[in-house]
């Protein structure tokens, strides 16, 4: 079983579980979804993360930041934006696999396979947690149709790894019927809705068992 931590105490998470993390901008929706992967991290589970707006080493920062002092997380980054932007170099890395665009979804398939396969097979990692951010990058380069079809194979690989999947989508960037679209393809549904400056952004959640 997952837990969602801090976030939402009291709820644990089936393995092969997708969950959607929807919001508008600048409601913690990325520090909310780091904070579930480290408290898998904190207590050895592995993580992967699928990047499509940040670097990988932005991304392994922001892990370091969020688990305890002393944790060296199991984690693997897809990062889809360093070969497309060109800047700086590629390294070759154990945590880092590079897909070319946002736009390759088969080579991002195939790079979160090939990181499921090690966690589980290599490592002996049997409980992993995949991040994908963002969803709402993905279409920004790829209409919903070819969007849709690619989450609902990565959906399905996160089910069949008994892994846990998080996803993060700008909901105000997306028309109602884009977003009812994509809802089917997830098990249980995040939304992050604004408050008053300075207040924390409340949790809504549906799909959840407890």
């Amino acid at each position: 079983m997952y837990d969602l931590a801090d976030v939402l105490p009291d709820v644990e998470i089936d393995p092969g579980t997708n969950v959607l993390v929807a919001g508008p901008p600048l409601t913690g929706k990325r520090r909310i979804t780091f904070d579930i992967l480290a408290s898998g991290a904190n207590r050895g589970d592995g993580s992967i993360v699928v990047t499509t707006k940040d670097s990988a080493d932005k991304v392994l920062e922001s892990v370091d930041d969020h688990v305890n002092d002393g944790v060296e997380p199991d984690i693997g980054v897809v990062d889809c934006v360093t070969k497309q932007r060109g800047i700086g170099t590629i390294d070759d890395d154990p945590r880092i696999k590079y897909a070319s665009s946002p736009v390759d979804m088969t080579g991002i398939g195939i790079k979160l396979s090939e990181f499921l396969q090690e966690f589980y097979e290599t490592r002996g990692i049997t409980e992993n947690r995949v991040l994908l951010h963002s969803v709402s990058t993905l279409l920004m380069y790829s209409d919903l149709q070819t969007v849709f079809r690619f989450l609902h194979v990565f959906t399905g690989r996160i089910q069949s790894a008994d892994a846990f999947g998080l996803y993060v989508i700008d909901s105000t960037a997306h028309d109602d019927q884009t977003m009812n679209t994509l809802k089917q393809l997830f098990d249980a549904v995040l939304e992050l809705e604004e408050t008053a400056d300075g207040e924390e952004p409340e949790i809504r959640t549906a799909g959840f068992s407890t």
